[in-house]
């Protein structure tokens, strides 16, 4: 997989990946915030958003009609229609695309459903790597906790309950989110992962990401004629700015 900037796009994307409940949702939304008020030229996508077929994913869910082949295709439909109508055309126009998670949330959760590696890897031959990829590695109990924090219990396929490795829901999560993190730990090298300790603080983990993006991204070149206002400084973001609807809801399974 080549990247954006090595096929020559004029833009840049930032993807984000880690389990369910590693605080990856919020970086990138607090992420967001800061590029906006550089005055980046800023463009976000998460995963399973496509109106083209967020409704009928959602159907499938709700009924269990889904098997790991079905799961993995109607996600890769719903990552092409984004890739295509939205990604290639800002990227081509100069944005800075943030992804909350890319292929690799597929190349992980699928093969975890059972689904063979070379064929999902198959199936997303069309995409490009992103230009920088955050892995947020958390503690599967630091995970769990944050996912709790917000609401009763535990969605049915965040879980992995459709795999029945478990009755207990608590249970399946720890199986099912420890062996996509075993995959994420496999690829990391690979794609060339920039893991980031999702067990430390909003802010210090902020912190990193921004300086790391500075580093990778001439901010110069992606800006628009006016910034908007300054976000708060980056030690007062915990916790006031952390959304319970931007960690882990929509992209979770």
């Amino acid at each position: 997989m080549k990247a954006f900037a090595d096929l020559g796009f004029p833009g840049r994307l930032i993807a984000v990946e880690g389990l369910d409940g590693s605080g990856k949702s919020t970086q990138i939304y607090l992420l967001r915030r800061w590029l906006e008020a550089e005055g980046v030229k800023v463009y976000f996508s998460e995963w399973n958003s496509s109106e083209l077929v967020k409704s009928a994913t959602s159907k499938g869910k709700k009924r269990e009609l889904l098997s790991p082949t079905t799961f993995s295709l109607i996600h890769a439909t719903d990552f092409a229609d984004r890739y295509e109508r939205h990604l290639l055309p800002l990227l081509r126009a100069g944005y800075v695309v943030l992804c909350d998670r890319y292929v690799f949330t597929a190349f992980a959760r699928d093969v975890v459903r059972g689904c063979s590696p070379n064929w999902v890897r198959g199936i997303y031959s069309f995409a490009a790597a992103p230009d920088l990829t955050f892995f947020f590695k958390a503690d599967l109990e630091v995970s769990l906790g944050r996912i709790l924090e917000g609401r009763p219990k535990l969605k049915f396929f965040e879980a992995g309950m459709d795999l029945r490795l478990s009755p207990d829901p608590y249970e399946s999560f720890r199986i099912f989110q420890g062996r996509i993190l075993d995959q994420y730990l496999a690829m990391s090298a690979e794609f060339s992962f920039v893991t980031i300790d999702a067990n430390q603080r909003v802010e210090t983990q902020q912190t990193t990401v921004r300086r790391l993006v500075n580093q990778r991204i001439d901010f110069d070149q992606f800006r628009r004629n006016s910034p908007l206002p300054l976000p708060p400084p980056v030690e007062r973001l915990a916790g006031r700015n952390r959304r319970p609807q931007e960690i882990e809801e929509d992209s979770a399974a």
